[in-house]
């Protein structure tokens, strides 16, 4: 298994968690069992990425146009010429998003963008931030600044400490082999959490829930009964996802179908807490595990609620981020920056090892553009850290 591979399972894992999990978004794992039974596959032939996926390509473009060296106020400006340019409204976007736009457009920026917000603390930057993990293969420590980065635009607190947990659990993942591989991706994302914090005391009793249990299914039994908030009116917490989808990812072994699904019939914020365990679990077991129906159906982003993002080919944008890494990985060996561009034996295949199509579109022309770009514009020495100052999804929300 290539890292390659690796990176195309954490995007499609992410974007397939992400579309398995929306018509559950919300729902009581009571009121799931009884509407579906056991879910275990799409719910309808349209199924798609929601906001969590088309915000994770956002946050790919971010990292591919500046690399490493991105800045809080790097993310702002290609917030500003997408979603904060979007006219009419956001299909199911995140509160937290919608917060943040509005502050980007009243003339805020980063960090005050995300502190200055009710929705600090919510998953929408959890959700996203994969790919600065997938950047970042094999160190965690990057990943979670880079993630930091990213998170500050929109989130503060605990909203970008969830983020940070995530992306460092996704660059291990990258990277980790053997039976103790899941373990090795749980405890980075526990390492980059403040220790005093509130998502460190949730993530580690959810952990000890699951320790406790018998069986998986008696794990997600026990993570549902005491995990969420029940007490709040919306499941977006971070802190409650995250605890969730890194419970679920110990009770199942970080094994694909089953940590996925596991999201998916919780119920809560499944969306996200699917799409957060289908980017850890896809970056550990690559492309390959993803059903691929699943990986087909995923595979176009449908620009619904982002529509800059409408027509990207995730696999290609896999590749690019890809090629961005190990540009990254040369230079921190030689100190320069070589030319990022995919090799040419690493283009022109399929998530499943088939011959694709070199044009691409313009997505794959994109993807290629940004991939050089990333590699080559800075240097790491010029990396500047952003202030660490720390959804019900599926709503139809007017940005106006």
């Amino acid at each position: 298994m290539t890292t390659r591979d690796r990176c195309r399972g954490a995007l499609l894992g992410l974007a397939a968690g992400d579309a398995l999990g929306a018509p559950t978004e919300g729902m009581t794992q009571a009121a799931i069992r009884a509407s579906f039974g056991r879910v275990t596959g799409f719910l309808s032939d349209d199924a798609a990425g929601t906001d969590d996926t088309e915000y994770a390509v956002l946050c790919a473009q971010g990292l591919l146009r500046y690399g490493t060296a991105i800045t809080a106020d790097d993310v702002a400006e290609l917030w500003l010429e997408t979603v904060a340019a979007q006219q009419g409204g956001f299909y199911g976007a995140g509160f937290s998003e919608m917060v943040a736009i509005a502050n980007l457009r009243a003339g805020l920026r980063p960090p005050v963008s995300g502190a200055d917000s009710y929705e600090m603390w919510s998953d929408g930057a959890a959700m996203r931030v994969a790919p600065a993990g997938m950047l970042c293969p094999g160190d965690p420590v990057e990943a979670a600044r880079l993630a930091a980065v990213d998170a500050s635009i929109s989130h503060a607190r605990d909203g970008v400490h969830c983020a940070q947990a995530v992306a460092a659990a996704v660059a291990v993942a990258m990277t980790a082999s053997g039976p103790s591989a899941y373990k090795q991706v749980l405890a980075a994302g526990v390492a980059a959490l403040p220790s005093d914090g509130w998502s460190y005391r949730l993530v580690n009793r959810a952990l000890d829930l699951v320790a406790g249990a018998r069986t998986p299914a008696e794990a997600e039994d026990a993570l549902y009964a005491k995990i969420p908030l029940f007490h709040y009116p919306w499941a977006d917490v971070a802190p409650e996802a995250v605890a969730l989808a890194f419970g679920l990812f110990a009770a199942y072994k970080g094994e694909f179908e089953e940590v996925v699904l596991g999201g998916v019939n919780i119920g809560r914020d499944s969306d996200t807490i699917a799409a957060m365990t289908g980017a850890m679990a896809g970056a550990l077991h690559g492309a390959a595990a993803i059903p691929e129906k699943w990986r087909h159906q995923v595979r176009q982003v449908t620009g619904r609620c982002i529509a800059s993002t409408a027509g990207t080919d995730l696999v290609e944008l896999a590749d690019a981020l890809y090629a961005a890494s190990r540009g990254r990985a040369v230079s921190s060996e030689r100190g320069a920056m070589p030319d990022g561009g995919p090799a040419s034996s690493d283009r022109g295949v399929t998530s499943d090892g088939e011959a694709a199509p070199m044009d691409g579109g313009a997505s794959g022309t994109r993807a290629a553009s940004q991939a050089r770009a990333a590699s080559g514009t800075r240097t790491a020495s010029q990396a500047r850290a952003a202030s660490s100052t720390s959804s019900e999804r599926g709503v139809q929300t007017d940005a106006h």
